[in-house]
């Protein structure tokens, strides 16, 4: 076991010239590609992520800092520098598996820190000044990577101090590991099978290590040094040195909110638009205005960026259109396009933006990412979570095995687990649906649906069923009345249940050139999970009795009847009060 250490005490203040960094930057060549030449022999191996739930899981050491600092207002942009690589690393390290004796070293696998690799500036310590650059900051995942190791009792292969004090970090107790690519590194070993995690709250960063069996006590003395005198950082933001070669311009600050988006829901519009603020940036699949897509319409003006990820979500549009309607070969391709779109539109996201409105449709796969790690966030939410929505379709089946739609998808474990992790960290769920909004309480923001224009409407006896004609909806129950009560029914999305399912019932079609409201007597939707009654808050509109489920997100209010989901007979009931009302 080796305890390298680096930096000395006795080191006088000198100003940095670009003589002395040409020097320092020859040395460090020199000292990369000694490393380089040794690794080739001993070339630490690239660990593997735990992909699926590990029996690893009993805490052996960790390790919490402070994601921020008390900095000058001229070095802000420098600290969410800091923020964003230590949320590019960490995207790398967390969740590795550390094979007993396996040598773990820090820059095998998180790699270069360059700006290729997503990667900005950050304060790095350089010749006794904290100054502006790329990947810096790494050093407060370094140090708390010692310290998990440390309690973890594991043996420290490599470590280097720093060679100055960074007022508020590790250093100043002695705890601290520098790193510098690739030649000054943090490498350590265990006798046992490690997991290792990583994750980033709008606070703090914590590192632990996990594994499956208590460890020996670590001894108060193993793996650690006296602790040098060293003298404190000077940092370029706050040195007062203008004169210096090095010296930069106080940056203004950046800060602001970032609306990550998708489909563009008009109470979701209206929403964002009233709490946009100067300076926020809106990140959008596709600037719907400017190509006159209306899924995509955000009103994009005001905001300081637009970003955008046209081609991937040009790729998710073609694998909708290339895919059934109904189906797991839908929703498989749902699930890879919409990673991949959420992907690209995280990696545009800049270091400033430490607030998040996200979509719900991208939410699990960001954090799944590592994007939304140092950052506060709110969900724009229109759909039960999927933990909740895959356990009604179960619960129905059971009920119900001939019903096979409702068992055609479920969403990976993953994805739904990832779901449940981001919903319960966000700090407001912003919402229209009112049962979604009852789910969550305080943190709900309930926002009201948007009223279409009314519509005109003749009244009749014909029975409105907005679809799709697909288990979930309520389609077996709504064809169960209708052939109890002899009702003539419109039945008006796609028929995904085939085509004999409406075999027996007097079907009515729409007035040709008319609404589709003409000539009803009520609209119905006794839906499982229902997402966006577009046509239940139409026909409200018009003045068209509506029957339709909790589901639906509807408040109470006139022309509204509430029932059970999966209740034929409460279906039957409110169809024949409101047949006979019609009549009367």
């Amino acid at each position: 076991m080796a305890d390298r250490q680096s930096g000395r005490a006795d080191v006088d203040w000198r100003t940095p010239t670009p003589l002395s960094e040409a020097i320092f930057e020859a040395k460090a060549a020199g000292l990369r590609l000694r490393r380089g030449l040794g690794d080739i022999l001993h070339r630490p191996e690239r660990l593997r992520r735990a992909e699926t739930p590990s029996d690893l899981d009993l805490l052996a050491g960790r390790s919490t800092s402070r994601l921020w600092s008390d900095v000058a207002d001229a070095e802000r942009d420098l600290e969410l520098g800091k923020v964003h690589n230590l949320r590019q690393a960490a995207r790398r390290l967390d969740g590795l598996l550390i094979p007993a004796r396996t040598p773990f070293s820090f820059w095998r696998q998180v790699g270069s820190p360059n700006r290729r690799r997503g990667y900005v500036n950050g304060r790095m310590l350089r010749e006794g000044c904290l100054v502006a650059s790329t990947g810096g900051g790494l050093c407060q995942l370094s140090n708390a990577l010692y310290q998990a190791a440390l309690e973890a009792n594991c043996d420290i292969l490599e470590r280097h101090r720093h060679s100055r004090i960074v007022p508020g970090s590790a250093a100043e107790a002695g705890n601290d590991a520098t790193v510098a690519w690739n030649y000054v590194d943090l490498r350590f070993a265990a006798d046992r099978d490690l997991r290792l995690g990583v994750g980033l709250d709008p606070t703090s960063l914590t590192v632990s290590l996990y594994s499956a069996a208590a460890a020996p006590v670590a001894s108060s003395s193993r793996n650690r040094v006296t602790i040098p005198t060293l003298e404190t950082a000077r940092s370029c933001g706050a040195c007062g040195e203008t004169e210096c070669h090095r010296h930069r311009s106080p940056a203004r600050p950046s800060d602001c909110t970032a609306f990550v988006v998708d489909g563009a829901a008009p109470e979701f519009r209206a929403y964002v638009t009233a709490v946009r603020q100067p300076g926020d940036l809106i990140a959008v699949p596709l600037d719907g205005r400017r190509w006159g897509l209306r899924r995509y319409a955000w009103a994009t003006e005001g905001f300081e960026a637009v970003l955008e990820a046209p081609l991937w979500a040009a790729r998710r549009a073609l694998a909708w259109r290339t895919t059934p309607q109904q189906g797991p070969a839908r929703r498989e391709a749902e699930v890879r396009t919409s990673a991949a779109l959420a992907a690209a539109l995280g990696r545009r996201l800049p270091p400033g933006a430490t607030h998040l409105v996200i979509a719900q449709s991208l939410a699990p796969y960001l954090w799944r990412l590592g994007h939304l790690g140092g950052r506060s966030f709110d969900i724009l939410m229109g759909r039960l979570p999927i933990a909740e929505l895959q356990a009604r379709l179960d619960a129905a089946f059971a009920i119900h095995p001939e019903r096979r739609s409702l068992a055609d998808y479920r969403a990976p474990a993953w994805l739904a687990a990832g779901e449940a992790e981001v919903l319960a960290a966000a700090d407001r769920l912003v919402t229209p649906h009112a049962e979604i909004g009852a789910m969550f309480g305080d943190r709900a923001v309930r926002l009201d649906w948007a009223t279409p224009a009314a519509a005109r409407r003749s009244a009749g006896a014909v029975i409105g069923f907005p679809g799709p004609t697909v288990a979930r909806k309520g389609a077996f129950e709504v064809r169960e009345a209708i052939r109890t009560l002899g009702l003539a029914l419109r039945p008006l999305g796609a028929e995904l249940e085939g085509e004999d399912f409406w075999n027996g019932i007097k079907r009515d079609r729409a007035p040709p050139g008319g609404s589709w409201l003409g000539g009803l007597a009520a609209v119905v939707q006794p839906a499982l999970v229902e997402e966006s009654p577009r046509a239940l808050l139409a026909a409200l509109a018009a003045g068209a009795p509506v029957i339709a489920t909790p589901a639906c997100g509807l408040r109470p209010q006139a022309g509204l009847t509430l029932i059970e989901a999966g209740d034929p007979h409460a279906l039957v009931v409110a169809l024949a009060a409101q047949s006979l009302e019609s009549r009367l």
